[in-house]
C-alpha cells in the first residue's frame, strides 16, 4: 500500500520551503543532499534510491561515459514512484569534465547533486530548480499580501514621511494617480525606505 496514499505527495513535498537550506556556488544554488534526504525520510520512511551503474572490464562502476566525457545516473522512489535523474559529471566552474581527468571524488559528488534533483521531480525544492524564490504556495500568498490596498494607517505614516508637498512626486514616480491606489508592498517599500532617512 502506498505511503499516504490520500494525500498527494508532490503537492505536500514542493510546498516545503528549503530557502535556508540552500548554498550558492558559482552562480547556482545548491541544496544539501543529506537534509533534502532526510525531510523525505521523515514523511516517508519507505522512500529508497538507487545509484545505477554499469559493467566495466574490472567490475561496475557508478558513472556512465562516452568516452570523452561522464555522467551519473541516479534515481528516488517516493510512495512507489521513481524519479531518475543524469547529470554530467562537472567542474567548479560547471564544465564537464574530460574522462581522463575524473577522479571518484568527482563522481560520489555529482550522486549526491544528482540524487538531490531526483528528489526535487518528487516536489522538494523544485522552486529552486525553476529559479523560484519561494514554494508555490508561499509565492501566492505573498503575491496576495503586496496586492492588497494599502491601509488607512499606511497612508498617514507616508503622509508624515513623505510631506504632504512632496505626496504628488511620489506618485508621478510610482505612476499612480492617487495615494488610495497605492499596494501594500510599495507602501510597504516607502515606509520602510523614508523611515531609514529620518
Amino acid at each position: 500500500m502506498k505511503e499516504k496514499e490520500n494525500k498527494n505527495y508532490f503537492e505536500e513535498l514542493n510546498k516545503i520551503n528549503v530557502q535556508d537550506k540552500v548554498e550558492k556556488k558559482n552562480g547556482l544554488n545548491y541544496l544539501s543532499w543529506a537534509w533534502a534526504w532526510g525531510e523525505i525520510k521523515k514523511r516517508y520512511p519507505k522512500a529508497s534510491y538507487t545509484i545505477y551503474e554499469r559493467e566495466a572490464e574490472y567490475g561496475p562502476v557508478n558513472y556512465f561515459t562516452d568516452g570523452k566525457t561522464c555522467w551519473v545516473k541516479t534515481g528516488v522512489i517516493v510512495n512507489d514512484i521513481e524519479h531518475i535523474e543524469e547529470l554530467p559529471v562537472m567542474d567548479y566552474k560547471n564544465k564537464s569534465i574530460l574522462l581522463e581527468n575524473i577522479t571518484s571524488f568527482d563522481v560520489n559528488k555529482t550522486i549526491q547533486r544528482s540524487l538531490t534533483k531526483a528528489l526535487a521531480r518528487h516536489g522538494l525544492g523544485l522552486y529552486i530548480y525553476a529559479g523560484e524564490d519561494l514554494p508555490e504556495e508561499e509565492q501566492k500568498e505573498l503575491d496576495e499580501e503586496n496586492n492588497k490596498a494599502i491601509t488607512i494607517e499606511q497612508m498617514e505614516e507616508i503622509k508624515k514621511l513623505v510631506g504632504e508637498e512632496k505626496i504628488q512626486d511620489m506618485l508621478v514616480y510610482y505612476k499612480l494617480d492617487k495615494l488610495e491606489n497605492m499596494t501594500n508592498k510599495i507602501a510597504l517599500e516607502v515606509i520602510e525606505r523614508k523611515s531609514k532617512k529620518a
